[in-house]
């Protein structure tokens, strides 16, 4: 079952038209969520960036979009699931349901909210081997836009063929200025001792819910966060790199070319995380 425009239906029943403006122009923006026994991880995080980013994008708000209102759709739509989805991946999509070319002729919005169960009820802990290079091919342009979560991902889309051509597990991107912003699925951290550096929001980085998690969680682990600038060689000097998303949460990097990176500090974090739920 998915949910749309508030209706629960069979997902092969599911019908938008062809003029949709997320199909044509990538009109719209979306949040991924993890549900956790049956409850969205973080509800108030995921709820106040939807709206900020739907009024970037100026769409019209509903009146009905309160966060009571969504969670009881959320809610529903995992009960109604055939399968246990107790623990599970959500994603709503907000687009813009309007007629027009590049300018709507209004700014209504309809949505779609699908789930897909997971695994695991905590985050887990990933040692194996995981490489990551600097995908270099388009950058992405540092401002207010690059971190809003829109549906227009076609530079992480590109970057994923190519990470899949290469043998990569995943790819930084770059801001036009040439420094390190993001991975293709997370927000990127660096570990200097006892010092945390991830790219400012300035650079174009989107605004992440675990990044702020991570933000707010290591300084009483001992660690001082930075927001600064990143460049690639930051990466060689580092002692580990990993890189968060609201799924995974930590996932340690282990190799960056001929650079291998410990894994302590992220440890250390997804135990503190999952503790802290």
């Amino acid at each position: 079952m998915i949910n749309l425009n508030g209706q629960l239906v069979p997902q092969e029943e599911a019908k938008v038209n062809v003029s949709n403006r997320a199909f044509n122009y990538a009109d719209a923006v979306f949040e991924t969520m993890r549900i956790r026994n049956g409850q969205p991880l973080f509800f108030e995080s995921h709820y106040f960036r939807l709206m900020a980013n739907m009024r970037i994008c100026r769409m019209e708000i509903p009146n009905h979009f309160t966060p009571e209102h969504l969670l009881s759709e959320i809610t529903a739509l995992v009960n109604a699931q055939s399968s246990n989805c107790s623990n599970a991946r959500i994603k709503m999509v907000v687009f813009r349901d309007a007629e027009g070319l590049y300018t709507p002729v209004s700014n209504e919005v309809g949505y779609c909210i699908t789930v897909q169960p997971l695994a695991e009820q905590d985050y887990p802990l990933n040692l194996s081997s995981y490489t990551v290079d600097i995908y270099k091919d388009f950058l992405v342009p540092p401002g207010l836009l690059s971190t809003v979560k829109t549906s227009n991902r076609m530079v992480n889309i590109l970057g994923g063929i190519y990470a899949k051509e290469n043998d990569f597990d995943n790819c930084l991107l770059l801001n036009t200025q040439k420094n390190v912003i993001e991975a293709l699925n997370g927000n990127v951290f660096l570990v200097f001792d006892k010092t945390i550096k991830t790219p400012a929001l300035s650079e174009g980085c989107l605004n992440g819910i675990m990044r702020r998690q991570i933000i707010e969680l290591a300084p009483k682990l001992g660690f001082r966060v930075e927001e600064v600038v990143v460049s690639p060689f930051d990466i060689q000097q580092a002692d580990e790199m990993f890189i968060s998303n609201i799924i995974q949460g930590v996932r340690p990097v282990t190799n960056f070319r001929k650079k291998q990176f410990g894994t302590v500090c992220a440890q250390t974090l997804i135990e503190a995380l999952n503790a802290s739920l």
